[in-house]
This record gives C-alpha cells, structure tokens and sequence, in this order.
C-alpha cells in the first residue's frame, strides 16, 4: 500500500497551510488556559466521508492523512495518565471511519486503531475499536488483515477473551491463500481452539493446513506435525476412538 502514497510534498500548499492554521488556533486556545483534559474528552463529532471528500478539492488522500495527523494530535499534550483514555470513543470511531472513507487504500486508520486506540486498559472501549477494525476488515480483508490480526491477539492477551479472539482469528481465513499474509495469521484460529481445549478441533484444521502442502519450509512443517502428535495425544479415548473411525 505505501508505494501508491503520495510523499508529503506533493500535498498542495493550501492543505499545508489549512493544517498549519489547525494547530496554530489548537495551541492558541492551550495557551489561553483552555482545560486540556476536559478537551481530550470533548473531541468534535466527526465529519461526514462525503463532507471529507468535498473539503478536499480533489485530495482526497491527502486530506485523509492530514485529518488522521489532526486526530492523533488531538490529545498528543494532553496530561493524561493514559493517553487517548479520556476521548469519546464513540467520536473517534466516527473519524476514524470518515477518514478510512475517505482513503480506503490507505492503512493508517486502521494501524492507529489497532496499534493506539485499540491498546488503552479499558475493555468497554477498546473492544469498541477492535469491533470497528473487524467491520472494516470485511471491507478489504487482503489488504486490512494485519489490523484484525493484531485485535484477535489483544483481544486473547490482553481482554483474556479466547471466544473473541477465535471469532476475529476465523475470519482471517478469507485471506489464507493470499501469497503476502504470513501463516501465523492464519494459524491463530489453530492455537486459540487449542488454548479453550477444543483439541478436536484444533486438530481436524492443523492437520488439514498440513494437508493442504501450503507449508513449504522443513522446520515449520516438522513443527506442525509436532504439535498435532501432541494434540492427538491430549485427546480423550472417546475422541480418538471417534477419529478412528
């Protein structure tokens, strides 16, 4: 996605100097004792795509980029404990699915949510955002996986939520035969099915990956045939008495 972006030079001058004259009335009102932290909580509804794309006389990427700079710096000097905590997530979102719209190619909105946004200690927002990801991903799963990737390993280490993980790590198999995704994305749903014990599971798709001859490398192959020798060997009798069938 980055060689179709434009370098920042090649912004017209007025978007220069419409974001110069953003920041200069932002640091005027901190200058003039405006509460920063109530200001982090009080960002504006976001704008419509069509009301984004209509500003930008014909930038539409470049816009994009200059409004997601705008979002990011919105509480960039705010004294917070945790930054981004106090903004309205319901807003954010708001941007954040304008700005996307505005540019879907670019990867910028989702990689703030994902790697920002989506990273704050408190669960209520941040699965708000990793939901947002999971819808836009369905827009453009080839180039959009690596922000839903990133979501099913917060929502597994960080919420300790397996069945939302598993949810998110399903649908990266719309991507499973794409030459640029690497197979620990698409091998998650495999690790997060053996982590809630659904070895069965677990096993039927490791070793229908391994069937499938996708894994090219000897070591990697050798570590997967490990880990469904281990796999079978965790099942109850019951269950390998029904594989055996």
């Amino acid at each position: 996605m980055r060689e179709r972006e434009r370098p920042i030079g090649a912004v017209p001058a007025w978007i220069v100097l419409l974001l110069g004259a953003a920041l200069a009335a932002q640091i005027a009102l901190q200058a003039a004792g405006a509460p920063r932290r109530t200001a982090a909580a009080d960002l504006p509804p976001a704008p419509s795509a069509a009301a984004l794309r209509a500003a930008s006389l014909g930038e539409p990427e470049a816009a994009a980029r200059l409004a997601m700079l705008w979002l990011q710096a919105f509480d960039a000097s705010a004294t917070n404990e945790v930054p981004y905590r106090n903004l309205d997530y319901g807003r954010l979102i708001g941007w954040l699915g304008a700005i996307l719209a505005t540019d879907p190619r670019s990867g910028y909105p989702l990689f703030a949510a994902a790697r920002v946004y989506a990273e704050i200690p408190d669960p209520a927002k941040a699965r708000a955002v990793m939901e947002f990801i999971y819808t836009e991903y369905s827009k453009d799963p080839r180039n959009r996986w690596p922000a839903l990737a990133h979501a099913a390993l917060l929502a597994k280490h960080r919420l300790g939520d397996p069945a939302l993980a598993l949810r998110y790590a399903r649908a990266l198999r719309a991507v499973a035969e794409e030459p640029n995704v690497p197979l620990w994305a698409t091998q998650m749903e495999i690790f997060i099915l053996e982590d809630m014990n659904e070895l069965e599971a677990a096993r039927i798709m490791l070793g229908g990956l391994l069937a499938t001859g996708r894994i090219a490398d000897p070591g990697e192959r050798r570590f997967l045939q490990w880990r469904l020798e281990q796999l079978e060997k965790r099942l109850s009798p019951s269950d390998r008495l029904n594989k055996n069938r």
